[in-house]
């Protein structure tokens, strides 16, 4: 796979052009998709500013607040990849309060957080209504190949090396399942960008794709 060298401040400037370009009569819906030691929330965070800039109202939202609660999270114990994979991400609620009223023809009026899984219970935060050509920026982990629509799609991937060693010993149980992200989700082709974010200064496009 062919790979092109950037540096972390020229990707957020080729991401914030590529959002900031889409249609400003619709919402964009933008997924910034990575296993936790690649920090997708730290990209989803630094493209706020850039997008603003070019004159993009953004709302940061971020799919660990939409896990399911611990009940039904944890039914088949606290390590179990497979529960990780399929069943922590509330998939019906990020698209119910975020993603749906985003779409065609859709509100704008949004639930930025649902469920705050530390404490185990709603947030109860109000809803927000965005002004049209709103840009959403989720960040996640295990977000694609789940149906769940974005206009622009970023994967920060890590090789299987890295990833085993960034991760720590609390959360190396979740290495079978990002391990089956990647055969069943494929997001180094499904995502619209795929970064190897090996080292966060010293990165490397690996595919880009326009839907």
């Amino acid at each position: 796979m062919r790979a092109r060298a950037i540096s972390r401040e020229a990707l957020v400037e080729e991401l914030a052009e590529r959002i900031a370009g889409l249609p400003r009569g619709s919402y964009a819906r933008v997924a910034v998709d990575g296993a936790p030691p690649a920090h997708p929330e730290r990209l989803a965070d630094e493209l706020v500013a850039p997008l603003r800039m070019r004159g993009r109202a953004v709302l940061r939202v971020s799919a660990a607040d939409f896990l399911r609660p611990a009940s039904l999270r944890l039914e088949y114990g606290r390590t179990n990849p497979d529960a990780f994979y399929d069943d922590w991400l509330d998939t019906g609620a990020l698209t119910r309060e975020v993603l749906g009223p985003l779409g065609p023809r859709g509100s704008g009026k949004v639930l930025p957080a649902l469920w705050d899984s530390r404490a185990d219970r709603a947030y109860r935060l109000p809803y927000q209504t965005l002004p049209e050509g709103a840009v959403l920026l989720l960040d996640g982990t295990l977000l694609l190949g789940r149906g769940l629509p974005f206009e622009v799609s970023v994967h920060l991937w890590l090789s299987e090396g890295a990833l085993g060693r960034m991760t720590g010993e609390d959360e190396r149980w979740r290495l079978p399942a990002y391990a089956r992200y990647e055969r069943e989700g494929d997001p180094l082709r499904s995502a619209d960008v795929a970064v190897r974010a090996d080292h966060p200064a010293r990165m490397a496009v690996l595919i880009e794709g326009a839907r």
